[in-house]
């Protein structure tokens, strides 16, 4: 995947965050007995024309898409969660080749099961050629910084793939969540949780061909970001201590998407970590109904030209 910022773009949207639902996955939702999601939030219904409709009508070239939280992971048993991210991986690469020009996808892992996600990344980019992979913030309670992970972001950084993060529910939800869904609050802290993770763990330093895309503008990083920078150099910081410059080099170094997102306040708040050639274009559809995708794009404009 050419990672080019919309702001450069005359040709229109590229949607670097859209979901899909396919038959299987939403299947496997209700067969395990899920009505919602995360502490409440509503499963859309989705379909590839549905999609290509909000495309049109909001000039959206081409959405890249991705299964959402939770992912496979609320499957208990690591076949069943192997076959299910197979099957949506074969149904992404079909709705692609379907709609050529219209939508690319990235690749479910069945994480945090090392070597099933190795056989998924060589089969998505090598056999159904996926544009990158979607992972999600912390599977069965272990963050990305998690050295157990650490061969897959290796074999990634050698493929120099795209890796675009979503949040999911932590762990501890029952007890910080209020009783309101994960998406209010915590989705926002989860994703700064696990780039805190990479970057302490030496995992993006250890990368350098990696390209996240982080959802919602970074969540709660980039109003936090100078601080972790400040904090970064003291002794208690595990496994080792960092440079403040050198943290928010890595902030500075990964992509932000403008999912819910695309409104003044928070983008200026993101100027001040990144560059405009990190900002891009997001909408989260399905899980945003149709009126907030038509009002993130007509806010889109007024804000990148900031």
């Amino acid at each position: 995947m050419v990672m080019t910022s919309p702001y450069r773009c005359t040709c229109g949207l590229i949607d670097v965050h859209a979901h899909c639902l396919p038959p299987a996955y939403r299947r496997a939702l209700s067969d395990a007995g899920f009505t919602s999601l995360d502490g409440g939030y509503p499963i859309p219904s989705w379909s590839a024309e549905k999609a290509l409709e909000v495309m049109n009508a909001n000039g959206i070239d081409m959405m890249m898409l991705s299964v959402s939280s939770p992912s496979v992971g609320f499957l208990p048993d690591q076949a069943v969660r192997v076959k299910l991210a197979h099957r949506i991986n074969e149904d992404v690469a079909q709705t692609i080749k379907a709609h050529p020009g219209r939508f690319g996808g990235f690749a479910t892992l069945p994480l945090p099961h090392v070597e099933a996600s190795l056989r998924a990344i060589e089969h998505a980019f090598d056999e159904l050629k996926l544009d990158g992979v979607v992972i999600e913030t912390n599977t069965d309670g272990k963050y990305l910084g998690n050295p157990a992970l650490s061969p897959i972001f290796d074999t990634l950084n050698a493929r120099h793939a795209t890796i675009f993060l979503h949040p999911t529910t932590p762990g501890c939800f029952e007890a910080v969540g209020l009783g309101r869904p994960a998406p209010l609050f915590e989705f926002p802290c989860d994703t700064a949780r696990t780039v805190i993770d990479l970057v302490f763990s030496n995992t993006l330093q250890r990368c350098p061909n990696l390209k996240f895309i982080l959802p919602h503008a970074g969540g709660v990083l980039p109003s936090i970001a100078h601080r972790i920078a400040l904090l970064a150099p003291m002794p208690v910081m595990k496994p080792v201590p960092k440079r403040s410059e050198e943290v928010l080099s890595e902030f500075k170094n990964l992509f932000y998407d403008l999912a819910m997102s695309a409104n003044q306040p928070t983008f200026d708040g993101l100027r001040t970590l990144a560059p405009i050639s990190q900002i891009l274009f997001g909408t989260d559809f399905p899980f945003q109904p149709e009126k907030n995708v038509a009002a993130n794009v007509e806010h889109f404009p007024s804000v990148k030209r900031s």
